[in-house]
């Protein structure tokens, strides 16, 4: 019998790549999405790709009862893989109260109806942003938690620490906290990727749509900071290979494999690109050019962060395989696929 796992925000970005891995595991997924930044019609994307369309439920996480409801329509979930949340670090300095309550308040509705339900374990979506400007690089998992450059990081911050005492004070279920890097990309089938409504608030899509005409240009955030190049540097994986680390975290909790009750575990590639950089390397790849321009630094960006995901590698089992080449390049035969059809 295939064990049924919830991915709230599982119509997003991150989410529908990670249920198509779950579905390609064998798992059977139940979504949950509000769709404030997501489209419906991902769920036909993943459906094209696995031949299983999985069970949606247009529901916020932060309205309880619609979320109790979910559970009583889908007895049996195993797990949780939580997305939900606002994630723009530009947009949450301007609306950090949109921010605390969509982050904070899902969490909790979550974590209060697990035991009820009888969920094992949840894998939660967190950041490299809960260690701020870290001290020394490359980041793993013991360097220390540094004060927030914005009210999204701060959010990241506070749901570990809500997770973990909420396991301190003895609940019956596990956690695995995963930090991401920077996921970019999309899947090779160009069935799904990154469509975020509206102007984009990440890099990639908006690269992207300017490199296809739908933006003037690309504004990059800075070129006097102190990297070789001045602009900001960062760790950028491909959604695909942080979409199956979810999958070993979630049969890690399912199958009593975790050491402790709560793990934490960085997911990156171990190498760090700046923006200038990343434009470069999409120049070459796709043979595209990315009108840009320099302007001043972003409140809440960091200077520069990358992961040791050593960690990850050898409890995990899980290692980042995509190229920076063939992640860009699937970033753009998306945006490509999009022009096609007509939406972008």
């Amino acid at each position: 019998m295939k064990r049924k796992i919830l991915v709230t925000g599982g119509a997003g970005y991150i989410g529908s790549h990670t249920t198509v891995e779950l579905q390609n595991a064998g798992y059977e997924v139940v979504i949950v999405d509000n769709l404030s930044n997501s489209n419906a019609k991902v769920i036909d994307g993943i459906e094209k790709i696995t031949g299983i369309r999985p069970a949606f439920e247009q529901v916020d996480c932060i309205d309880y009862p619609a979320l109790k409801g979910v559970f009583d329509k889908y007895p049996g979930i195993k797990g949780i893989i939580h997305f939900a949340a606002s994630k723009a670090v530009g947009e949450s300095v301007h609306k950090p109260l949109l921010y605390y309550r969509n982050n904070l308040v899902s969490l909790l509705n979550l974590l209060e109806l697990m035991p009820e339900y009888k969920v094992e374990g949840i894998v939660f979506s967190s950041s490299c942003t809960v260690y701020g400007q870290p001290e020394t690089l490359p980041v793993d998992e013991s360097a220390p938690i540094q004060p927030a450059l914005s009210p999204y990081g701060n959010t990241k911050q506070i749901n570990e620490e809500i997770i973990r005492d909420a396991i301190y004070a003895g609940v019956p279920y596990k956690s695995i906290i995963l930090r991401y890097f920077n996921p970019i990309g999309a899947h090779k089938t160009a069935e799904i990727g990154e469509l975020p409504n509206g102007v984009p608030q990440n890099l990639l899509p908006y690269l992207t749509q300017t490199a296809i005409g739908i933006r003037k240009e690309l504004s990059v955030y800075g070129d006097d900071y102190s990297t070789p190049d001045g602009s900001c540097i960062r760790d950028y994986i491909h959604v695909v290979d942080l979409s199956k680390a979810h999958v070993v975290a979630i049969e890690r909790l399912l199958e009593g494999k975790s050491k402790d009750q709560l793990e934490y575990f960085n997911l990156g590639t171990g190498n760090g690109v700046s923006v200038l950089e990343l434009i470069r390397a999409f120049e070459k790849t796709t043979g595209v050019k990315v009108p840009h321009k320099i302007v001043g630094r972003r409140e809440g960006d960091i200077e520069q962060i990358w992961a040791n995901p050593r960690y990850a590698n050898e409890v995990l089992g899980w290692k980042a395989a995509e190229t920076l080449e063939d992640t860009v390049q699937s970033a753009w035969n998306w945006q490509l696929k999009l022009r096609e059809r007509g939406i972008m």
